[in-house]
């Protein structure tokens, strides 16, 4: 499938900086680096982030496709200082080959990129794989979502996440309100639960780890609302809305597992729960639930989409686990970086980029234009 909408990133973690290009985005949408900074905010928050979050202070340059306060529909450019390079490039980080030694990497942690990255290219210092695996990357994914958020809301359509649980505590499942008023709310807790019970026993969980020098992981849910019917297709798979917005959660580092819909054990529930009865609403034609999850054959129906992401324990620990070192042999400790005991909370917003991202792939794949006015007229000539 050929996207309407590309995005590329690129930058290490400990590097100069992250920049990313988008193109296709259309022009005439209203946009300004402070819009990107409050999703960049957000991305740092969390109970369980490590000190990386007191170093680096999140800001989205842009550098190209806008001109007094509108895109203009060539790429957009953004460029994000990394604060803790300044730490770093005289040695480990620097593009010249240093005139001294620098002791490489080479006790791979378990469950990260390390082992299989340097199998891959032939590396023998872990660095060159740890440096560009690191979700530090995201912060530039976030920014880039944040653009197309603002294009995404001229058509009516808000995007919002919240976590639902955390190690073995789970918040009640209700939601209520519209998502403006649901991301207000998980931005006000500290771990982003709706759920003040269950918010109470996440952070005591994520304290017990980290003061055990681990880490936790759990299941966020990202929503949209407001979205035509028709998104995606059921004639191919590469163009199917779920297969689509899977995959754009699953490139998120440590997801493990996406879900889209109710979040009953579908494979253990019979139909008549499953699927969603069809009723008329005045002209229209709705669903009575929303046990689909707002997607139905891989096409939108015009109910929310409700999608949840499980993350694993994030595999850098303060205590590390047993490995092998991939120059002597020997076994030892894996190598140990800077980490956090937890980043569901922080995940859950990274999960709200990608979503901005597919879904504005999608809309511009379906009703086309060069601009954002062109868009919405499309959308409203077809009625949807």
């Amino acid at each position: 499938m050929l996207s309407k909408l590309k995005f590329l990133t690129a930058g290490e973690s400990h590097g100069k900086g992250l920049s990313g290009i988008l193109e296709g985005f259309p022009a005439g949408v209203p946009l300004s680096e402070d819009l990107i900074k409050l999703d960049l905010i957000r991305r740092q928050q969390g109970h369980g982030r490590g000190g990386r979050m007191s170093i680096e202070k999140d800001h989205a340059e842009i550098l190209s496709g806008l001109r007094h306060g509108k895109t203009l529909g060539s790429p957009i450019a953004l460029w994000i200082e990394n604060k803790d390079w300044k730490n770093w490039k005289a040695d480990r980080m620097a593009h010249e080959k240093p005139e001294i030694d620098i002791p490489e990497v080479t006790l791979p942690r378990p469950g990260h990129a390390d082992l299989a990255g340097v199998q891959k290219f032939g590396f023998t210092d872990i660095r060159n794989v740890l440096e560009r695996s690191s979700a530090r990357e995201t912060a530039m994914r976030v920014a880039l979502g944040a653009i197309c958020r603002t294009f995404l809301k001229e058509l009516g359509i808000e995007i919002a996440s919240h976590v639902v649980q955390i190690g073995t505590e789970k918040a009640a499942s209700e939601l209520s309100g519209d998502l403006q008023g649901i991301n207000q709310q998980a931005d006000e807790s500290p771990v982003r639960c709706l759920d003040q019970k269950a918010e109470q026993k996440m952070i005591s969980s994520i304290d017990t780890l980290r003061k055990a020098g681990d880490s936790i992981g759990g299941v966020f849910e990202v929503l949209a609302s407001g979205l035509p019917t028709g998104l995606g297709s059921y004639t191919h798979w590469d163009r199917k809305l779920d297969s689509r917005i899977a995959a754009a959660m699953m490139s998120i580092n440590a997801m493990k597992a996406v879900s889209i819909g109710d979040r009953i054990n579908v494979a253990e529930a019979p139909g008549s729960q499953v699927h969603d009865e069809i009723i008329k609403q005045g002209n229209t034609l709705r669903r009575a639930t929303n046990h689909a999850g707002g997607i139905e054959g891989g096409m939108s129906n015009g109910e929310m989409i409700q999608v949840q992401v499980t993350m694993k324990p994030i595999p850098t620990l303060a205590r590390p686990l047993r490995s092998v070192d991939i120059k002597t042999g020997m076994e030892g400790l894996a190598h140990k970086e800077r980490t956090d005991a937890c980043a569901v909370p922080a995940a859950s917003v990274i999960g709200e980029a990608m979503l901005a991202l597919v879904l504005t792939d999608a809309i511009l794949e379906k009703f086309g234009g060069d601009s954002l006015d062109q868009v919405k007229a499309h959308i409203t000539a077809t009625g949807v």
